[in-house]
């Protein structure tokens, strides 16, 4: 019989992770959603408030996004009618004459809204945040496109997807890309973000091109790819991604183009990334994570994630071994 296979399952990154879309949370909405393992409820006041809050109301478990309704500035369970404000707190009780209990609260989440998405803050130890989601000029520029949206629910765990993003190689024999092409990678000012590139070779409907993939990475919720080298086209994706527990994720795509180009070359943009995600969820589904990859001296922006990646876990992951890993140490 062979050795036992290596399958470790990662804990629970902490960063910015989106939750929502905007435009599915206009005023008086409340929203039930599932991500770090826990039950959510996302709703915004009449006022145009933003909030997120642990769902299970502290009276009898109700949950807030089955039935919870929006008064005012507050939102109110469905089971009693409770009502918490935007920090979690109990500030009224329908049927009683003494003031809320103490107790009676939920976790409020550090929220923000960046280019169309709804953002969430998760930390281990409920730290407060230390880095902030940009904003993205392309999505409110005239000039672009408005922009489509993919989503989709894959059974791994969020690194799984974030590793992509520093395999150049695996476009030549997942996408079918004529070459792995030549890449690096940039080590940003704020240890959350960095910034890769990779070109190569691509085959699209106008023709043969040498093109460049610009990646930019702000922790593990948050990707854009820009793809430069066909014609003038300005062609952008942006990728939220959260984890809904330790072996699913949830992945929110944004694409816009520049107007100019939008015929020419933007739905080839957008159905070839589409037709890409298709081609990675066969190899993200049936793959396993192996905490010790060993690598080969062609894996150095692999070993580069690897180590970069340990800054979001409660604890350290174990180190990658082999070539480029020793070649970055």
């Amino acid at each position: 019989m062979g050795a036992p296979q290596e399958h470790t399952q990662l804990p629970m990154p902490n960063g910015w992770f989106a939750i929502a879309m905007s435009r599915d949370l206009v005023r008086g909405t409340v929203k039930r959603a599932r991500y770090f393992a826990r039950e959510l409820v996302a709703f915004r006041t009449r006022e145009g408030a933003l909030h997120v809050l642990d769902a299970y109301c502290p009276h009898l478990g109700a949950h807030l996004g089955e039935g919870g309704r929006v008064m005012g500035e507050t939102i109110r369970c469905p089971f009693h009618g409770w009502q918490y404000a935007g920090d979690g707190a109990c500030v009224h009780i329908p049927y009683s004459k003494k003031d809320p209990p103490a107790k009676a609260r939920l976790k409020s989440w550090p929220v923000v809204e960046r280019n169309g998405f709804v953002f969430v803050w998760h930390h281990d130890q409920d730290e407060a945040p230390t880095w902030s989601i940009p904003e993205l000029p392309e999505f409110s520029d005239p000039r672009w496109t408005e922009a489509r949206n993919l989503e989709l629910t894959v059974p791994v765990h969020i690194q799984e997807m974030a590793e992509n993003n520093c395999d150049p190689v695996h476009f030549r024999f997942v996408h079918g890309n004529l070459s792995s092409g030549e890449s690096s990678v940039i080590p940003g000012d704020e240890s959350h973000y960095f910034k890769a590139w990779t070109r190569s070779v691509q085959e699209t409907a106008l023709g043969r091109f040498e093109t460049e993939l610009e990646r930019n990475t702000w922790g593990l919720g948050l990707v854009s790819v820009a793809i430069k080298g066909i014609g003038e086209a300005g062609l952008l994706m942006l990728a939220a991604t959260s984890p809904v527990d330790h072996t699913t994720t949830h992945s929110r795509w944004l694409f816009t183009v520049t107007k100019d180009m939008a015929d020419v070359a933007g739905e080839d943009f957008i159905a070839g990334l589409g037709q890409g995600v298709t081609q990675d969820m066969r190899i993200w589904k049936n793959k396993i994570h192996r905490a010790a990859p060993v690598l080969c001296e062609a894996d150095t922006e692999l070993a580069f994630f690897r180590k970069w990646v340990r800054q979001f876990y409660p604890s350290a992951v174990a180190p990658v071994r082999g070539v480029a890993a020793e070649a970055r140490a």
